[in-house]
């Protein structure tokens, strides 16, 4: 659900990317929010390698934030690449939605704008993605809260937020996720990209470490395909399949197949 205000505005006090101006309002007067998150990224990313920053601004999203876990995945062609968690709670909700290819990091990105689930136990948030929703509540999450990373045409990602009870972020909680979404953006953005050339599906090399569970994925595809004879995207769509049917992850069939525990066969 979007907030009430113009998700793809600036929110009071952000200049459009969430990353800088968050210590002034835009019409200049102290902005104690912003200041305050500020200091908190500061020293969470303090002494930082470029490599974690990501999972620490996660935590710092946690610690700024109503909500238990927060997680940041890229935009790809087939799956979500999951970068960084705050808790194993937090990445196992990432890739519910990435195994669905549904929920709401998966509209974030679509719409370029925050979308804001405040209950999956009922309503219109509930029926909007029910299987994820039904999947989220059974894990302990009762709201998410999903901020992309860039918007429209150049959203990245997103930053997704998890909380264990119902409930929506205020004006002032949202201006703060923002802007450590901002941030994550700037971050993600600078990490070094190295010398090689770029690798499947146009992905850099630059991800290598942090994207691992991607490639296991994408090395299981790869393994279906053979065993199929069919394209990457059948091959993704069958790993998904039998993920859904069995309730696991893609992630944990994907290891099974790699460690040769799942075949698939026509």
């Amino acid at each position: 659900m979007r907030p009430r205000d113009d998700p793809r505005g600036a929110s009071e006090g952000d200049d459009g990317d969430g990353a800088r101006g968050h210590g002034r309002t835009r019409g200049g007067g102290p902005d104690p929010d912003g200041a305050r998150a500020a200091d908190v990224i500061a020293r969470g990313v303090r002494g930082a390698e470029p490599g974690e920053v990501p999972g620490r601004l996660c935590e710092v999203a946690v610690e700024l934030l109503p909500v238990i876990g927060a997680s940041v995945s890229l935009r790809s062609q087939g799956m979500p690449v999951q970068l960084s968690a705050s808790s194993p709670q937090a990445a196992h909700l990432s890739q519910i939605q990435a195994t669905l290819g549904d929920g709401p990091c998966q509209s974030a990105v679509e719409d370029g704008a925050p979308v804001l689930a405040c209950d999956l136990t009922t309503g219109r948030d509930a029926g909007r993605w029910p299987v994820f929703a039904q999947q989220a509540t059974e894990a302990g999450v009762r709201a998410v809260y999903a901020v992309p990373l860039g918007s429209g045409a150049a959203c990245v990602g997103t930053l997704d937020l998890y909380r264990d009870r119902p409930g929506a972020l205020t004006d002032r909680q949202l201006h703060v996720a923002r802007i450590v979404a901002g941030v994550m953006t700037v971050a993600l953005m600078a990490l070094p990209h190295g010398d090689e050339p770029e690798t499947r599906d146009g992905e850099d090399d630059w991800l290598s470490g942090l994207a691992s569970d991607h490639d296991e994925v994408y090395q299981a595809v790869g393994m279906i395909m053979a065993q199929l004879g069919v394209a990457a995207d059948d091959a993704l769509a069958r790993l998904r399949a039998d993920a859904f049917a069995r309730g696991r992850t893609a992630l944990e069939v994907a290891r099974d197949v790699i460690a040769h525990r799942t075949r698939f066969d026509r």
